[in-house]
Formats: structure tokens, sequence, C-alpha cells
């Protein structure tokens, strides 16, 4: 094994970096240098300052106010990333009021997405008109998301029983992704409008990276989470399958009209012949709303001009050169 790896670890330090050193016993080429650097900074401003410093060839995920500076300095090339990837809003079903899909629904009328987009995304990014990227075959079958419509969302609380609005919580993991560059802008924005809206009080929580992913992922959150996915590879089994699934509890108790036909459609060979399970799977996904899909965030990374070789793949998250 230790032959198959071009670079072995040689040091991890928690927090800051992890060093790698060429693995001269390598079966393959060379790699081009004795030692790589990984280094990790939660904020893009840090990381941008590193690459401008020299201290750094590349970043990953510039933040949305960093795309135009490194696009001019002559010192700095922007890679652009095109990734399917979505940033969604979880319920759970098992936890009220998330129970009644009238208030999974006002929420879905209730949240100016394209404000979301327009004020924390980058360019290149778009509201969502379907969980999956319509880049990936067979991802926008079916009927396009809600539009902002506050007065409908405020009727649909009050038959809900909810006409003061409730109070709730908003769990999110501070760490930038693709899909979520700003994780706490984003949180202050839905907890504005929530309010604005719809007069639902909600709590930021921020949680823990691990623990965000285990309770998220077993359903435990009695509030909204947010959370987002990049695609592993360019089918949408990759998207709807992994979220929808009969086995996947993290939007409480799995519907069978989602899960259904995708499990159908994935023992089809032929996109053409899955097409009309992935139309009635997403139809579902709207009429259920397990959650509200915000985001396909326009993606890029950063390195610097003297690199060679460097770009972004459209599948997977690191820059290579």
């Amino acid at each position: 094994v230790y032959k198959r790896q071009p670079y072995a670890l040689e040091e991890w330090v928690q927090g800051d970096s992890v060093i790698y050193t060429r693995n001269d016993d390598y079966y393959g080429e060379m790699a081009p240098h004795q030692t790589a650097v990984l280094k990790w900074s939660t904020e893009s401003a840090g990381r941008l300052l590193e690459l401008q410093s020299g201290n750094a060839d590349g970043m990953t995920f510039p933040g949305p106010e960093d795309f135009e500076t490194i696009a001019n300095d002559d010192t700095l090339v922007l890679l652009d990333k095109p990734e399917p990837n979505i940033f969604y809003m979880g319920f759970t079903n098992t936890f009220a009021p998330w129970d009644d899909v009238n208030v999974r629904k006002a929420v879905a009328l209730g949240i100016d997405r394209q404000r979301i987009i327009d004020t924390f995304y980058p360019p290149g990014s778009e509201t969502a008109s379907h969980f999956t990227p319509c880049s990936v075959e067979n991802g926008c079958q079916g009927d396009s998301w809600y539009d902002f419509d506050v007065e409908a969302a405020k009727a649909l609380l009050a038959e809900a029983g909810f006409e003061d609005g409730f109070d709730t919580s908003i769990y999110y993991r501070d760490v930038t992704r693709g899909y979520l560059p700003t994780p706490g802008n984003v949180a202050a924005d839905i907890q504005a409008q929530l309010k604005e809206n719809l007069n639902i009080n909600a709590e930021v929580v921020v949680v823990e990276s691990g623990e965000f992913i285990q309770t998220s992922s077993a359903g435990g959150y009695d509030g909204i989470h947010l959370l987002g996915w990049t695609g592993d590879y360019p089918h949408v089994t990759n998207f709807l399958d992994f979220h929808f699934a009969e086995t996947n509890l993290q939007f409480g108790d799995p519907y069978p009209e989602i899960y259904e036909p995708l499990l159908e459609a994935s023992r089809l060979a032929s996109a053409d012949e899955a097409a009309p399970l992935y139309e009635e799977a997403n139809n579902a996904i709207k009429e259920l709303v397990p959650m509200v899909p915000v985001a396909h965030a326009g993606s890029a990374l950063g390195a610097t001009a003297n690199v060679q070789g460097a770009y972004a793949p459209p599948w997977g998250c690191l820059l290579y050169t």
C-alpha cells in the first residue's frame, strides 16, 4: 500500500496543517516536490492572505467577496470550478411542528432564496429549482420549486394553527464549503427572514462539525438544519438516492412517495426510461417538502500565477497541479 502513494504523511499539526513528504518508493512517476503542506483556515480572508503573501500556492473556495480580488490580481489566477452542489434547509418530520407539511411548505414559500444568493454567494451561483443541479442528467425532471410568496406562506401557517408564529432553532456547523461559503451569515439571514416574514423566532445554534453530521444524519434536530452536498459522481442517484432513500433518517420518517420511484429508477440502465420516475420523485419532494433547496453555488479555486498546470476538477474538492 505504501508504494501506491506519491506522498507519505510526516506530521499532523492539529488545527493548523498536515505535512507530507515525497515517497521515493512510489511505483509511478515521482512527485515534483519534496514536501507538500496542506493548511486550513476557517476564514476566506485568511486563506487569501496566505496566497497573496506567497505562503501558499493555491487556496480552496474563496469567499464571494474575494473572487474579484483574485481575478484582478496579476500575480494570482481564479480557477472556475463547475462543481454540482446543493445547499438546503432540512426539517425532521418526527418533531413538531415540522410534522405538519403546511408548516414546512410555509417556510419554503416564506424564505427569499434569491436574496440569499444575491447577498452571500459568488458569481455563477443560482437559486435551486430542484434538489439536484440541472447539469446532472434527469436532475431537473418535474416541476420547479415554489416562488417566494409571503402571503401564501402566512395563510399556510394560519391553517396549521401558527398564525402568530412559533419558536424554533437553526442548527449549522461553522465550516466553509463550496455550497455554503459563509455559513454564519446565511444562518443569520434565514433567522431574520423567518422573523420578518413569518414571525417565527429562531435561535441560531452552532454545532461542532462531527457532532452536527452525526446528529443530522440520525434525524436528531428539532428545528431547521443547514446542510449541503457536493456530487461525488455525475449521476442523479448520487444526489437523490442518498438523501431520500428509505434507509436515510435525516428528514425523519422517510417518504415512500419519494423513495419508491427512486428505487425503481435506480434499477434502469436507460436514462430516458428512468426520467418519468425522477419526475415523480422530484414532484413528491416539492409536495412533501422534507427540505428547502436553496442554492447551487458557483465555485472557484485560487492559485498563484507561477503554478504550472493548476486546474479545478468538477468532481472533487482539491486543487491539482
